[in-house]
Parts: C-alpha cells; structure tokens; sequence
C-alpha cells in the first residue's frame, strides 16, 4: 500500500491497520479510532485506483469475482462483488 496512505497516523495505528484482513475490519478500525479517511484513503479502502489497476478481493487477492449490483447515491457509486473463491463480499466506490 502507498505510503501515503498511512500519513497523519501513528506508529500504533499503522500496525492496527496491517492486521486488518478485510475492509470491514479497516473501516471498523478507523471509527474506534478517531480517523476520518481522505478520499485517497477511501478509495484505496474499498478496492479504488489507489491500490492497483485491476479490481480483486480484498481477503484473498483473486480476479474471480461476481458482479453482485450497483448502487448509485447523489455522489457515489458503489459496486458490490463477491469472490468465487473465498466468498468474501465487497464494494467499490466510484464517483458517479
């Protein structure tokens, strides 16, 4: 993960942050700690430009997944996917 990802925490929380397996264990972590995310953070968070070029799971890194929906707010768009190998579901956000 970039760098830059990590600027304004500490030490303590980027470890926190390394020991996450999943988005939702990440963004569970930010709200106990006080972090609002920038919209790089974000975008990296949820499967975004940030992190790589190609879309793959957040738990086990496979291209093997099932378009689930979309779903598109006043800002947003957010795609739901679901691993055919882990099962894992997530999401990625896009502007509209």
């Amino acid at each position: 993960m970039d760098a830059k990802l990590f600027e304004g925490l500490t030490e303590e929380q980027i470890a926190k942050v390394k020991d996450c397996k999943n988005t939702e264990e990440l963004l569970k972590l930010a709200k106990e700690e006080g972090v609002e995310l920038s919209e790089e953070q974000l975008e990296a968070v949820s499967g975004g430009g940030a992190c790589s070029d190609t879309l793959k799971c957040v738990t086990c890194g496979s291209t093997n997944l099932k378009l689930e929906y979309t779903r598109v707010g006043p800002v947003f768009k957010d795609t739901y996917y679901t691993c055919n190998d882990c099962h894992q579901q997530f999401y990625r956000r896009g502007k509209k």
